[in-house]
């Protein structure tokens, strides 16, 4: 059985790695794959802090160039902070992992050891839509999209105080909401590329909080779980 999970930057690395967080949640992956010697986990991880930090110098001296601001320059920055991010995720799983970081989720190879990690590829969308194209490559009909919100709310919470959070959503409904648009470092519970592509092919997304580690377990493990299911 092929897990994919879609972890993002902003739990890896908020401004800076969260060590702690990576410590436990490789430990959780570790513990589940002696459980269950078929299991096998995709993981595809964002950019996080350093994406937006590289991004956001990026865009102040654009502003003073004479090429100015290109959304493509952009992405490839974002890019290269998720392919950081997910070579220390790589190092980290040791054995476990025995390929090379995927940067092209179409043109990947079979697995070889029981985890693989993936990073960006290319301008246009975020990891999120690798994570989608992973997951059709090997058959898998979930997947697990892990950030800093533990659900889809019918509105921004922070601005809207009569935002209620979703249990579950049909992917037109979810799509209305996020539109279909793609700009760099755009803040959406799932990129709206991914999210085309997932309705599409019929891929389930479960979007919970990142740092609780304990409900993903639940998720996991096929028990009941705060989150959002979309599909």
């Amino acid at each position: 059985m092929v897990t994919v999970i879609s972890l993002g930057g902003s739990i890896v690395a908020p401004d800076k790695i969260d060590i702690n967080f990576l410590k436990d949640f490789t430990g959780l992956i570790r513990n589940l794959l002696k459980i269950d010697e078929k299991r096998r986990f995709i993981l595809v991880v964002g950019g996080g802090g350093p994406a937006r930090a590289w991004q956001q110098a990026y865009r102040e001296l654009a502003d003073e160039s004479e090429g100015g601001f290109a959304d493509g320059e952009a992405d490839w920055i974002g890019i290269m902070a998720t392919r950081l991010n997910a070579q220390l995720v790589k190092a980290v799983m040791g054995e476990n992992c025995r390929q090379d970081v995927v940067i092209n989720p179409i043109q990947v190879e079979p697995l070889v050891g029981r985890v693989l990690v993936a990073a960006g590829w290319k301008p246009g969308f975020s990891s999120d839509y690798d994570a989608v194209l992973l997951a059709e490559r090997f058959n898998a009909d979930l997947v697990i999209n892990l950030s800093n919100i533990a659900q889809v709310y019918t509105d921004d919470p922070k601005k809207n105080p009569d935002a209620k959070p979703i249990d579950s959503i049909s992917w037109n409904d979810f799509r209305a909401m996020v539109g279909d648009e793609w700009t760099p470092g755009k803040n959406v519970p799932f990129d709206p590329v991914a999210s085309r592509h997932a309705a599409k092919i019929g891929i389930k997304v479960i979007c919970a909080a990142g740092r609780d580690l304990d409900n993903l377990q639940k998720i996991l493990l096929g028990e009941n779980f705060i989150g959002t299911t979309i599909g």
